[in-house]
């Protein structure tokens, strides 16, 4: 059973253009990551930094962009196949993550655990579009191909990390997959449900999903996963009141880490370490009230900053003090 006890962790998603700096802030938790550095290259923004040796998917540093075209598609999926055996095949390239390599070549030997990152399935399907501009995941057999590219990438990606600590995950970021929700989609909330739980049962290690929007949480709290990580700042007073999926969840195991530190300035400068903690235990009293002790949420529970922010003003200042803010919070509830 994975440890809980409110340690420190983050989605990998940071502002930082200084490499150190940003390897030095995701070392500084409990469990820390390798950070995914958008603003310092393109290629680090988490669709294009997984879209390498998809089939079809054309990368446009220039613009910025990304797109899918059926026609390539046709052209190198003969060829994907081939190299779905090589598992170097789905490696993260140097270019595509400066701190990848320098993460597995750290001294990670004190931690309990460490975690990488891929984007999710749902998100990657549904952010990328076709020539009609139609989310690709819309595409039965693209959408099979899309699985099976993740699952590999995640292997792969995980057995670098086992190599340098015994206990690594690798979670999904799936900022996208509220969408399946919406009538509009069409890909509907029963296919995705059947699909993405074959998914996640290939996956090596403990399974987790990390998303800061606000999904049916049933899909999530019913899938099989190991740890869920939610935006409970914003989304928290909604979460709790899936009370009876939550009891389940935690009682077999589960993790949730509570996404209760902003990272947006505006947020961020109306909080102290003492408010944040006192707004957890809001959300705690709920499920307390309905059957569920402080001692078993303290003992399944980690805590997070409630998502990445990359728009904010003041360079990587708000991120830090949110890091900040988060490694007392946790030091609040452990001397509790």
């Amino acid at each position: 059973m994975l440890p809980g006890q409110a340690l420190t962790t983050a989605m990998g998603i940071l502002p930082h253009t200084n490499l150190p700096d940003a390897q030095k802030l995701a070392l500084s938790l409990d469990i820390p990551f390798w950070p995914q550095l958008p603003h310092f290259r393109f290629k680090e923004d988490m669709y294009a930094q997984f879209a390498e040796h998809f089939p079809g998917i054309i990368v446009d540093e220039e613009k910025k962009s990304l797109f899918f075209s059926h026609e390539r598609f046709a052209q190198e999926i003969d060829e994907y196949l081939e190299n779905s055996v090589i598992p170097e095949h789905f490696a993260l390239s140097i270019e595509s993550s400066a701190a990848f390599n320098g993460f597995l070549a750290s001294n990670l030997s004190s931690y309990k655990l460490i975690h990488g990152q891929t984007v999710g399935p749902i998100s990657f399907g549904l952010k990328i579009c076709d020539e009609q501009r139609k989310p690709m995941i819309y595409n039965d057999f693209v959408r099979e191909i899309l699985y099976d590219f993740l699952h590999h990438k995640i292997t792969w990606q995980y057995n670098q990390l086992n190599q340098v600590h015994p206990n690594p995950f690798v979670w999904l970021d799936e900022p996208g997959l509220e969408m399946i929700f919406n009538s509009l989609s069409a890909y509907t909330y029963e296919v995705a449900q059947v699909e993405y739980g074959n998914f996640l049962s290939k996956l090596p290690g403990p399974k987790g999903v990390h998303l800061c929007g606000n999904p049916d949480w049933s899909f999530l709290l019913n899938a099989n996963l190991d740890i869920l990580s939610v935006d409970a700042f914003s989304w928290g007073h909604i979460l709790v009141r899936y009370v009876d999926e939550v009891k389940e969840f935690l009682r077999r195991g589960g993790i949730i880490s509570w996404g209760i530190i902003p990272t947006l300035t505006s947020e961020l400068s109306s909080e102290t370490a003492d408010s944040l903690t006192d707004r957890l235990l809001q959300l705690w009293k709920f499920l307390n009230q309905h059957g569920l002790s402080d001692d078993i949420l303290f003992d399944r529970s980690w805590l997070a900053p409630s998502r990445c922010c990359l728009i904010n003003g003041d360079g990587t200042a708000s991120i830090d003090h949110s890091f900040a803010l988060l490694r007392e919070i946790s030091l609040n509830l452990r001397t509790r």
